[in-house]
């Protein structure tokens, strides 16, 4: 008995020591890691906190927080245009970045056409399929060329009876539901109800019905929680531990197989459609079979179109709807702009609500003030390096602009965080002078990738405001004060109530 108890304090004693080892070789390989970021690795020259350049970990934490668009901002208010954000990722407010990372890269510059996506941000969960969104360069352009034409302006002119349809049903749902001013209305939530359903139904062929309902369909809830998920899985992805997210959508990805479902069922009926439907989604579609799109990836394409068509237009309309009605003098330069242009609502439409210039300008600025997609569009930059901003970056590098800090800088805007239209109207000369570089507000991004749904985001963002301008006198309620400020952001914006009191413009006819 002796003997076997002193073998197993050898045992013991062993494990201990073992353990010890391994407990120090993981610190030594941690400090290592943060003394090679700090004086050893290729970004060490480029300005910022300390912190940041030594470990993932404060970006990854501010993400997952919904605060790290907000601090980044800070940070390029500190360090200046370009920031080392994490160990091997820049971020930048210098106008030229927006060419130098997004845009067509020919000649001599690089032999790739574009730099690509980082898969920490498009491909954080390996087993989904792959989206015009998440899609190499190659795939990328097959699926764009498809749905050029659903996009297209003249689609826009095509699609407008439907369109129309449910802004009609918008303006009826707020004229009923208003009760003559004395009602507060959440504003953000119509919005979105009214994206949801048109682009639902240019899509899937079918409204998700939040307008009739007057609430949320449970797939809107879904994604916004998925959402959420999403950025946990970045987060987790970008501080090195990939395996664990796939264990994590594995055991916890309840809400996106949720999703996934109401996708597959929506896209089941919208292929079961007898006639050819000259939507959003119909050039894809008829590539079915040519192309060999497998229903999952046909699914996850749709469902991300659906989102993108719906989410950041609604989040457009919410914030200039709030900052027009916490800047009174705007406001009233867009009624007398829209009332004067029209004898009648039957003259809005998506045609006509294209002369209102001041309109065009206060929605611009609000896509400067409150962007509807604040950061992530994150590049890796090729091998061999290449040049952002007049500087040179190794290749490997995670490189973005974030809209929140570019559209914020003082460099590239005379008084960055005042709400005002008028800068929208000058010249880019005049604009220049004044202290404003419009060509820093790319809120639809640039190159081969920016935003497909530019001309359908503008259709319905004009004649939707336009109408409601037209309709409604509007007063912000006071539970609705700061309401950006309040907010925090997850990829997108998590939204807060927009509190609005509506009161119908009474008009005298001639009889």
């Amino acid at each position: 008995m002796a003997k076997l108890a002193e073998a197993s304090g050898v045992v013991t004693s062993d494990v201990a020591a073992y353990g010890i080892l391994a407990a120090f070789l993981v610190v030594a390989y941690a400090v290592a890691g943060v003394v090679y970021n700090l004086y050893f690795h290729p970004l060490r020259n480029f300005p910022g906190p300390r912190l940041h350049a030594a470990s993932k970990f404060p970006w990854a934490i501010q993400q997952t927080l919904g605060i790290q668009p907000f601090e980044t901002q800070k940070l390029h208010d500190k360090y200046g245009p370009v920031v080392r954000v994490g160990p091997n990722h820049l971020s930048y407010t210098d106008p030229r970045a927006w060419k130098d990372i997004y845009g067509h890269r020919v000649g001599g510059e690089s032999h790739v056409a574009e730099m690509a996506k980082s898969h920490t941000f498009t491909r954080s969960l390996r087993k989904m399929p792959t989206t015009i969104a998440s899609a190499d360069r190659e795939e990328h352009s097959r699926f764009r060329r498809a749905l050029a034409h659903g996009f297209s302006d003249a689609s826009m002119r095509q699609q407008e009876p439907l369109i129309m349809q449910y802004v009609d049903l918008l303006l009826d749902r707020l004229h009923r539901e208003c009760s003559d001013g004395k009602k507060k209305l959440n504003m953000e939530a119509w919005y979105n109800w009214t994206t949801f359903d048109i682009v639902g139904d240019l899509v899937f062929g079918q409204s998700f019905n939040c307008l009739e309902d007057v609430a949320n369909h449970p797939w809107i809830d879904f994604i916004f929680k998925m959402i959420k998920f999403a950025v946990l899985t970045i987060s987790v992805t970008y501080v090195g531990l990939g395996e664990a997210v796939q264990w994590m959508y594995a055991v916890g990805g309840g809400s996106l197989k949720t999703v996934m479902k109401y996708n597959n069922d929506m896209l089941t009926k919208r292929l079961s459609m007898e006639k050819e439907r000259q939507d959003l989604f119909e050039g894809i579609v008829q590539k079915r079979e040519e192309w060999n799109i497998s229903f999952e990836k046909l699914v996850s394409n749709a469902s991300l179109l659906v989102l993108a068509g719906s989410e950041t237009t609604a989040t457009t309309l919410s914030g200039v709807t709030y900052l027009l009605l916490a800047h009174p003098e705007a406001l009233k330069k867009l009624q007398e702009e829209v009332r004067s242009s029209f004898k009648s609502a039957d003259e809005i439409n998506i045609n006509s609500a294209n002369s209102l210039t001041y309109m065009l300008a206060a929605l611009n600025e609000a896509l400067r003030l409150y962007p509807p997609v604040a950061s992530g569009l994150v590049r890796e930059v090729p091998l061999g390096g290449a040049k952002i901003a007049g500087r040179f970056v190794p290749g490997g590098t995670m490189v973005e602009v974030q809209q929140w800090s570019m559209n914020h800088s003082k460099e590239n805007w005379n008084d960055p965080w005042t709400f005002r239209p008028e800068r929208f109207l000058d010249t880019l000369e005049e604009a220049a002078k004044a202290g404003n570089r419009l060509d820093a507000l790319q809120a639809f991004s640039v190159g081969p990738r920016n935003c497909i749904g530019r001309n359908l985001a503008y259709a319905e963002m004009r004649v939707i405001l336009a109408r409601l301008v037209y309709d409604f006198d509007m007063k912000l309620s006071e539970e609705s004060t700061d309401w950006i400020k309040r907010q925090k952001v997850f990829a997108l914006w998590d939204r807060i109530p927009l509190y609005v009191s509506l009161t119908p413009v009474r008009r005298e006819f001639a009889s």
